[in-house]
């Protein structure tokens, strides 16, 4: 993206291309009249609910985030705010990849879906949007252990082994939330996008490193609840956004559990409501869970099992000897001896080899286009790995610069060539030797090189001591994240519809001071003529006649039709009840100004 923009906020200027790629712009000025009724009342309500039962004070979090009860949030005040406590924002289409979600995390930087759902999806939507991004996730991210947890939660979930399976699960959810959404969609396509995001769920398998983390960040990040199972509060993003379940989420019938590491085992359906939820008694306790489930996971755990990992995910992923050589590719072959440790590791197609991070020089994925592959183990008959070795005991060995040596390992793999570089790091540890006319076999005399096949890199370590997620320099790599190519559907409104945003429009400006309130009678007369689907704007039409006291016969009149509609339309009832029920309530008015 060459017209990057990082908002002069430092931590989305810090961003690499390969998560740039996901970055849309907002497009603040197609957000409807409609679409800015709906946060409006999303947002209202949430503040008449929340203040009793969320973890934080609600309207001092919006406003350290830059956000307003009045109007969606435009991206720059957002980041102007969130830069001050360390934290950027950006916007995407939709639901993307869980690496990228993580990696965007451990950069503080939120990820905000720049839709906003539609006016019949207005208490809960399985797709990511505005609402639930920033009104969800932005205002809690001024506590301090909240965000530090967020964040590391990123870096740990950055690193993570996902499995191919889990890329198509991605897609599916994708794929439904989009059409959930979407205004022309017909029910016969949900449901078969329902059944196939089923058929793909029952037949993920042994769940990957990403799936079980996906499993702690939806009962916490986005589901969880902080206190005691008695008295709990909320601080998930889920519940905190969704003005139906969070409300329903504390009835006892919704059990809560201590949240600790079992929840891994604990699945979860985006599509429904949640029939359990855990609770933390500190935010630590997260960071605690988190850094137990990271002793499990390859990064930490290296080995044979690792790779078998690698292997799976069939994306790129990086191995760390113990030397400390990173080698990055789709890795597709390893070898294991007797007691299953690794004899040698393999990738295909482009990769490459980086030390701390940064690419070696004339070691990237063009100069190892076909794949790399070397020994994992001791020289036979010597104790100490190769790494550990000093120029005397190399020379020992007859490892020297332009000198024909032949060495074999523990495993068996035996290697023949001329020496042509012994490449050290600052501490004189060798990690990798480079060979010509080099031959490699394994012990059954499988050939695993030849000479006519160029200049052979030897990596030099005696165990891998981290395998994850990703390339070790990912800028160097160009790693391009997959992506789904199915974008979220945009609206095109018909006339009747721009006739109802018109009525919206002018409703706000009258709320606003900006026309005369002499307009609402023809505008309610219109609405109930030309609209009677809509419930929303006689609650806001109702909200100006109620709180200036106008028109004591039309507040008459709008009144009964809301109740009427809500007595007839069981879909609002509860809608327009919660709307009357803020509109009358003594700190409605408090919630009305701009912040």
């Amino acid at each position: 993206m060459s017209d990057f923009n990082d908002f002069n906020n430092p931590q989305v200027a810090k961003l690499p291309k390969h998560l740039r790629q996901f970055i849309v712009e907002q497009h603040y000025e197609k957000y409807t009249p409609v679409d800015q009724a709906v946060w409006r009342y999303v947002m209202r309500q949430n503040y008449s609910y929340l203040k009793h039962v969320a973890y934080y004070p609600y309207i001092k979090g919006l406003q350290r985030a830059g956000l307003s009860i009045e109007y969606i949030p435009d991206l720059q005040t957002m980041n102007d705010n969130l830069g001050k406590i360390g934290w950027g924002a950006v916007t995407v289409d939709g639901f993307i990849p869980p690496a990228a979600f993580m990696e965007y995390q451990a950069y503080q930087v939120l990820v905000i879906a720049a839709d906003i759902r539609q006016i019949n999806h207005i208490e809960y939507t399985p797709a990511p949007d505005i609402i639930h991004e920033s009104a969800g996730h932005a205002p809690i991210i001024a506590d301090t252990d909240y965000n530090k947890y967020l964040s590391y939660f990123g870096s740990i979930g950055a690193k993570a082994m996902f499995s191919s399976k889990d890329f198509e699960l991605y897609e599916a959810i994708r794929s439904l939330s989009i059409l959930k959404e979407s205004v022309d969609t017909n029910e016969q396509e949900i449901s078969k996008a329902e059944q196939h995001l089923k058929r793909i769920a029952e037949d993920m398998g042994e769940p990957s490193e990403m799936a079980l983390l996906g499993r702690l960040h939806w009962w916490t990040v986005e589901y969880g609840l902080i206190g005691t199972l008695e008295d709990p509060k909320i601080y998930g993003a889920g519940l905190l956004s969704s003005i139906g379940e969070s409300a329903s989420c504390m009835k006892e019938d919704v059990k809560k559990l201590w949240y600790n590491l079992d929840t891994i085992n604990y699945t979860y359906d985006i599509t429904k409501t949640q029939p359990h939820l855990f609770v933390t008694a500190t935010f630590q306790n997260l960071i605690d869970v988190l850094e137990a489930f990271a002793d499990t996971m390859a990064f930490r755990r290296g080995g044979s099992e690792s790779i078998l990992k690698a292997i799976e995910c069939k994306n790129p992923a990086t191995a760390v000897y113990s030397s400390g050589l990173q080698v990055t590719g789709v890795f597709t072959d390893l070898g294991m001896d007797r007691d299953d440790a690794l004899t040698f590791i393999k990738t295909s197609g482009p990769s490459a080899l980086a030390l701390n991070g940064k690419q070696l020089k004339n070691h990237g994925k063009h100069h190892h286009k076909d794949g790399f592959s070397s020994p994992v183990g001791k020289l036979k008959g010597v104790s100490t790995p190769i790494e550990n070795l000093t120029p005397d005991e190399l020379a020992k060995c007859g490892i020297e610069l332009q000198k024909v040596v032949f060495l074999e390992f523990e495993s068996g793999i035996t290697i023949k060539g001329f020496i042509g570089s012994i490449h050290q790091d600052e501490n004189k540890r060798t990690y990798m030797i480079t060979f010509e006319d080099c031959t490699v076999k394994e012990s059954n005399g499988n050939v695993l090189f030849q000479p006519d096949w160029g200049v052979y890199d030897m990596a030099v370590g005696e165990r891998i001591v981290s395998v994850y997620n990703g390339a070790a320099d990912k800028d160097a790599y160009e790693e391009i994240t997959p992506m789904s190519t199915q974008p979220t559907h945009k609206i095109v409104y018909d006339g009747k519809t721009q006739q109802l945003h018109q009525i919206y429009r002018q409703v706000r400006a009258i709320r606003a001071g900006e026309k005369s309130d002499a307009l609402l009678p023809g505008l309610f007369g219109e609405l109930r003529a030309e609209h009677r689907y809509d419930w929303l704007s006689a609650l806001e039409i109702l909200e100006i006649l109620h709180h200036r006291q106008l028109y004591p016969e039309l507040e008459k009149e709008v009144r009964i039709y809301l109740e009427l509609k809500s007595a007839n339309e069981p879909d609002h009832n509860k809608l327009i009840n919660d709307g009357l029920h803020v509109i009358q309530s003594p700190v409605a008015q408090l919630i009305t100004e701009k912040d």
